[in-house]
């Protein structure tokens, strides 16, 4: 029987059992005002007409409380308004709840990008062993970060999980349950969490989630493509930053890093006690009874054991694993091998270790560290430095950084950013001791712009009693000038004698970060991934010529603004110029949940990353090259986007627009994550101090997704107006890196809603600005769709294009509200009048509860 095609698998699956449940959310009674649902899908339609008659959000709300109320006093609006942002929230939460349950109905969790269609691939191309020689190399490593775009508490996490579950099943019964729990659950935070409580609750997907979903990976590659050939490659492991990230939160401690650590351990202690638990009651045999028994009592012991005690060690575990496996094929038929199997694989992916806890810090303030560490030692007689080191060249300081070692002690200095500094390198040391080396071997330099860099932290690390330590130094490079300079740095440090011996102690292995968040804060939307690219060829090949082996991790976004959207797309499209032997990148706020929610949506995704590196290797294309044509096209078309996106960052207007009109200054405000939304302390908004995560939400939030298109119809009309047109026709013919950029543009601008904030353009300070926005983005629409041949925006994702129409849909009164709320502010604050700070206070607290809803509706914050 032929599959029904993926849109109208979303339609029946996702589309009509919303339309369903909603129907009896929205009649649910569970707060005292009982009619708010049905005002709303009134409110609703009133919001999609008056945007249709070009209304403003003022009128549209006003309009509605004229024609559904009778004489309303200000506290019933604001009263009905608050329960529409409420319903709304809950209205997210049950889409997301349907998509997570119809998953596997929606994709084909079997088809291409999976490894069953990898595997049939290989065998019918007659590759099947350039797959096996290739997955026993390759890596996929998801790295787990804490970034604030989360919105859901943990509570309703797990509502979502529980609702997706009564979905699959049907249950109606329990269906309206957990819809009456949902109504009455709050969402939001009281106090900012903890870097503890956000490490958590992302353990609670490693425990829940990736524990089976990798394994899954692991298992199926071992038995159906190794079969009897034993694969020694773990192909999946994770990354974890929470609790480790020291990049501009102060709330880092580390104290802290320790406790995540050892919740990391004893949580995967705890999944594997499970396990053990259960196949304690198979495996009931002469011999093996015993040592089944003896590991379920050691587990058990260390899963609470204090801090830093352990009793038992992952190699003991995978010893006593493998002895009751040749128990079992030797004397007992192989009885439950396969179970034993299951765990020996578990073992090899997660050891004690569960995911790896990456440190991470600041190139300036490791300057500032080093200059008082310097100080300080030399102050108290410590042979460390050269006396005369300030006063070195920068050559000369980097040949004197390598020499350093020793074994300082953190309490002796006053400075207290050196003191934490250095004792979160000792507990690295620590965390190797308890979970193994690979609980936290990376430290990673983000802002790095120079050898210097670098050489800082591998001399701190040096100095503490780790002369030649199992830690790989990172960098970081985020801006297009480092992103530019980034080979020649490497270069550098290749041919340093001290950096060398360190590459060849760690078996000639370079990992280098490139950040696409703060590169197209910087550069804009092409200049960012094009530089990453070219930076990747250069290193790639700088690497080569030394004989190292490079990794590229890339800091990723959720919002292809940040590097996001179809991710293994980008990936698969990477030629044979750039080293693609590990696929490294990092998972962020709610792209966490919807891309890795759930044991499907996990293991498929995760599945397409590996097809990704095995369709760019194994099965590559040489015709995917890029020619000098190609290359010189990609190359002006950057350049011009990038001209056009620093003009407008100069733009006299843009950070007054910002700070004004847009939902950024609430966004610390919502409580969502620990660290601070900026990294210098003054009061005035400066750029540079701006993170990319409210800087690309705030640009969300006004549905005016900047960072994910400005200056791609401008590049692309020039050579439209050069008569040029058919040179960026062959590049988008040939290129599937750059195919991949501009469907990802086309999501930013399908998210893209100017009819919002249309009423902006009678703006006598900000009219212009709004309009060049505008302008901007009906030029990139209507080129992309020339260039394309689409009659709209993504058309080759319809199923996508549907999901992210209704999530639309469902927001728009919200989206409605907050603009509406933000239109109130700025009316008081240019009024001459005295402002009332308790109905401000009310109108900010309708703006801030506003973003909980609208952001988790995008998945990807664009």
């Amino acid at each position: 029987m032929l599959r029904k095609p993926k849109i109208d698998r979303f339609n029946e699956s996702v589309l009509s059992r919303y339309q369903i449940y909603n129907s009896i959310f929205i009649t649910l009674p569970f707060d005292e005002i009982g009619n708010t649902g049905v005002f709303l899908p009134l409110f609703s339609e009133t919001c999609e007409k008056g945007f249709d008659e070009n209304k403003n959000p003022t009128e549209i709300v006003n309009r509605f409380f004229d024609k559904y109320y009778d004489k309303p006093s200000e506290t019933d609006k604001f009263d009905l308004l608050f329960r529409f942002i409420q319903y709304i929230e809950r209205q997210v939460v049950l889409f997301d709840a349907i998509e997570d349950a119809t998953f596997p109905v929606v994709n084909n969790m079997d088809g291409r990008g999976t490894l069953r269609n990898i595997k049939e691939e290989a065998e019918a191309k007659n590759k099947l062993p350039e797959l096996k020689e290739y997955l026993e190399r390759f890596k996929v490593r998801p790295v787990l970060t804490a970034h604030p775009t989360q919105f859901y508490p943990g509570s309703v996490l797990g509502i979502i999980t529980d609702l997706a579950e009564a979905i699959r099943a049907n249950d109606l019964n329990l269906i309206k349950k957990l819809l009456a729990q949902l109504g009455k659950t709050p969402f939001f935070k009281k106090e900012k969490p903890t870097p503890f409580d956000e490490a958590v609750s992302l353990i609670w997907y490693l425990e829940n989630v990736f524990y089976q979903s990798a394994s899954e990976i692991f298992n199926y590659i071992q038995d159906n493509i190794f079969a009897d050939q034993e694969l020694n490659n773990q192909v999946v492991n994770l990354g974890f930053w929470p609790g480790g990230d020291r990049d501009g939160n102060p709330f880092v401690t580390t104290d802290i890093t320790l406790k995540v650590a050892d919740r990391l351990r004893s949580t995967v202690l705890k999944n594997y006690y499970r396990d053990v638990r259960k196949l304690r009651r198979r495996i009931t045999f002469k011999y093996v009874d015993k040592l089944i028994t003896d590991l379920e009592g050691k587990l058990y012991e260390n899963i609470f054991l204090e801090s830093g005690r352990t009793t038992i060690s992952a190699e003991e575990t995978m010893n006593t694993l493998l002895e009751i496996k040749e128990i079992l094929v030797a004397k007992h038929q192989s009885l439950f091998v396969e179970e034993i199997n299951d765990l020996i694989n578990k073992m090899k992916l997660f050891g004690f270790h569960f995911a790896s806890l990456d440190i991470r810090q600041d190139s300036r303030v490791h300057h500032d560290v080093l200059s008082n560490i310097v100080k300080e030692s030399l102050e108290m007689g410590l042979d460390i430095f050269p006396k005369n080191y300030e006063k070195l060249t920068e050559a000369q300081q980097i040949k004197a950084l390598g020499k350093v070692v020793g074994k300082v002690n953190p309490s002796l200095f006053k400075h207290e950013m050196s003191r934490i500094t250095l004792e979160s390198i000792y507990a690295m040391k620590t965390i190797q001791k308890n979970n193994g080396e690979l609980g936290s071997n990376r430290y990673i330099i983000s802002n790095n712009g120079s050898v210097l860099n670098v050489m800082h932290a591998f001399a701190m690390i040096r100095m503490c009693d780790w002369e030649q330590p199992t830690v790989d130094v990172i960098p970081l490079f985020e801006t297009v000038d480092d992103l530019e300079d980034a080979h020649n740095v490497m270069e550098t440090l290749y041919t340093d004698k001290s950096y060398a011996a360190h590459l060849k102690r760690r078996g000639n292995k370079q990992t280098i970060m490139l950040g696409f968040s703060d590169g197209t804060k910087d550069g804009g939307y092409l200049m960012a991934n094009w530089s990453i690219y070219k930076a990747k060829e250069a290193l790639t090949a700088i690497s080569r010529k030394y004989d190292i082996k490079v990794v590229f991790f890339d800091g990723r976004g959720g919002p292809p603004a940040r590097g996001g959207g179809k991710t293994h797309q980008f990936y698969a499209s990477l030629g044979p110029t750039i080293e693609n032997e590990e696929v490294q990148l990092t998972i962020q706020g709610q792209t966490i949940s919807s891309n890795f929610g759930t044991p499907e949506s996990c293991q498929y995704n995760m599945e397409q990353l590996i097809s990704s590196g095995i369709a760019n290797n194994v099965f590559y294309d040489e015709d995917d090259n890029l020619s000098k044509e190609d290359r010189d096209t990609m190359d002006r078309l950057s350049k011009i986007s990038y001209k056009a996106y620093v003009d407008f960052k100069k733009h006299p207007k843009f950070l007054p627009y910002l700070e004004r009109m847009s939902t950024l200054k609430y966004y610390s405000r919502t409580n969502i994550g620990s660290r601070p939304t900026k990294r210098g302390k003054s009061d005035e908004l400066v750029f540079s101090d701006l993170r990319a995560i409210p800087f690309v939400s705030s640009w969300s939030m006004l549905k005016q997704n900047v960072p994910g298109f400005y200056g791609v119809g401008i590049a692309i009309k020039e050579f439209v107006d050069n008569k040029e047109f058919d040179k960026v026709q062959s590049l988008y013919k040939n290129s599937a890196f750059f195919r991949t950029l501009l469907e990802n543009s086309m999501m930013s601008l399908t998210k893209s809603f100017f009819k919002l904030t249309a009423y902006m353009e009678k703006d006598k300070e900000f009219g212009p600005f709004w309009k060049m926005i505008h302008d901007e983005y009906e030029r990139s629409k209507t080129m992309l769709l020339k260039l394309t041949g689409y009659s709209e925006l993504m058309e080759d994702t319809r199923s996508m294009r549907a999901s992210i129409q209704v999530r639309e849909r469902i927001v728009l009164p919200l989206l409605t509200i907050q603009q509406y709320a933000l239109r109130q502010i700025q009316e008081m604050n240019n009024s001459k009048k005295e402002i009332d700070p308790e109905l401000l206070e009310i109108y900010e607290r309708m703006v801030t509860r506003s973003l909980f809803g609208n952001i988790n509706a995008s998945r990807n914050s664009a």
